[in-house]
């Protein structure tokens, strides 16, 4: 199963629109924590809507007890979408067990996260956007690797 990670989200309107796409693709979410926001399932509820009942959401105290959990010991991959990745994910080869990691709205990650992610893609765009919104971001790149596994 492909698992989407948020690195510390600081929107969660933007949350809530993630949960609907990972119910939607069959995806897990995880989070990793701090949030921008104080984690209130009643406020990601209002974009969630009822998908929050069916979505496997998974929450992470900090970058490094999820880093070790979930990519060390069971070694897995980790792929992060950024503006500054070296391959678009229309040619990035997903597997099925691979953690698609996004960035906090307001920075992206850490240089010490960046460093630790087996592999950065990134969505091309015009040179008149800087960046998506990330729940628009998540949407496309999912979309795209859950249909390389089922065509």
């Amino acid at each position: 199963m492909l698992k989407v990670v948020l690195f510390q989200p600081d929107i969660a309107n933007n949350v809530g629109a993630i949960i609907r796409s990972c119910v939607a693709f069959d995806c897990e979410l995880h989070i990793v924590e701090p949030c921008g926001f104080v984690f209130d399932l009643n406020k990601i509820k209002k974009t969630a809507l009822d998908y929050l009942a069916s979505a496997v959401i998974i929450r992470h105290k900090s970058f490094d007890i999820f880093f070790n959990e979930e990519i060390v010991k069971k070694n897995q991959r980790l792929v992060l979408a950024t503006t500054k990745g070296d391959i678009s994910y229309r040619k990035f080869s997903f597997n099925v067990n691979d953690f698609i990691m996004f960035g906090r709205e307001s920075c992206g990650v850490s240089e010490d996260v960046f460093n630790k992610a087996n592999h950065k893609i990134f969505i091309p765009t015009s040179s008149k956007v800087r960046s998506l919104n990330i729940a628009n971001a998540c949407s496309i790149i999912v979309a795209h690797a859950v249909s390389s596994f089922n065509p």
